[in-house]
């Protein structure tokens, strides 16, 4: 099978029916008593007011107020969180630099959990297949514990890919008799194995969803993200943010072509024939049936449906900016 006939075909698995996938990132696990109050100051979010089995999206700053990192964190109890990461050495090294004075300890566990991720409309009806206890109630971005037979898991309902779905932690050494279990449970449904990468490009990119590559060199702010800044936290990069909060001069905004083409993170994005800003992600969304995807630009020329051109290698491309949400632009598909 040709490659963009197996991307579309793993695409429309997550969009229409279900679709599996390991996609463990790294993991920090953190505990102790000040564990909350240090969070708080390395994430910009509400970590100290998180309920327990919940889990919450947030930042981390440098002391100019700069994303270096975006994480999920869960609680799973008073003391005790994990850290989904793909930086987890920068992290851990930014952990070390602020932590003095502080009871908590944290450390790298990836190499003992392996999560799988089952996405789309389906997922709920394969979970509720391979797990013992019903997860039918299991709330949006929340985690709990449960079993296949004699294994033990949590279950979290996240996801990367817009759709309903949700992530099976289970013990790495135990972890192909999970997928076993996955495997033989997701036949009826038409389980498919995606393989491509889909799972960072076309469903993430048709949703909005943001990678670090999108993030790089921003701040909250210009990204959309002020709703994760919780302004009461002491957090660094506070001072430097508070600076930008009323004079923010970029924006990352979606974009679609007129016009069939190959455009790279990193191309040139044009105004009347100025340098407005950089392409970060480009890809095609079959669902929406185009190719889409998001560029940083200077905010006064961020006017949705604004035409601008795209300097590529092979010349410049048409192209038109808009809502960086492609696709389900109210979240029913998500929260199912």
């Amino acid at each position: 099978m040709k490659d963009n006939e197996l991307k579309r075909k793993e695409h429309e698995a997550v969009r229409c029916g279900v679709g599996y996938y390991d996609f463990t990132h790294q993991i920090l696990d953190v505990k102790g008593k000040d564990a909350a109050t240090f969070l708080d100051k390395v994430f910009v979010n509400d970590i100290k007011n998180m309920k327990k089995g919940h889990a919450l999206y947030t930042t981390m700053l440098n002391e100019e107020g700069k994303i270096i990192d975006d994480v999920i964190v869960f609680r799973l109890e008073e003391d005790k969180y994990l850290i989904s990461t793909l930086y987890i050495d920068k992290m851990i090294k930014w952990f070390d630099k602020f932590k003095d004075g502080c009871d908590l300890d944290y450390k790298d566990i990836t190499s003992r959990v392996t999560m799988f991720a089952i996405q789309g409309p389906k997922s709920r009806d394969l979970v509720n297949k391979i797990v013992d206890e019903d997860i039918s109630n299991l709330k949006f971005f929340t985690i709990e514990d449960n079993s296949v037979g004699d294994l033990d898991i949590m279950v979290a309902r996240a996801g990367f890919t817009g759709e309903l779905g949700y992530e099976l932690y289970v013990e790495s050494g135990k972890k192909e008799k999970l997928e076993e279990k996955i495997k033989e449970c997701g036949k009826e449904f038409g389980l498919i194995n995606i393989t491509t990468d889909v799972i960072i490009g076309s469903l993430p990119g048709e949703k909005g969803y943001v990678l670090m590559s999108d993030l790089e060199g921003t701040n909250p702010l210009e990204v959309g993200y002020d709703w994760t800044v919780h302004w009461d936290s002491d957090f660094i990069g506070k001072d430097a943010l508070l600076k930008e909060k009323d004079d923010v001069k970029r924006d990352l905004l979606g974009f679609e072509l007129f016009e069939e083409g190959e455009v790279e993170a990193g191309d040139a994005v044009l105004l009347d024939g100025r340098e407005i800003g950089k392409v970060t992600k480009f890809t095609y969304g079959y669902t929406v049936e185009k190719f889409i995807g998001y560029c940083l630009i200077e905010k006064e020329c961020a006017i949705e449906g604004k035409e601008v051109e795209i300097k590529t290698k092979d010349g410049d491309i048409k192209a038109k900016l808009c809502d960086r949400i492609f696709y389900d632009k109210e979240n029913k598909r998500v929260r199912g």
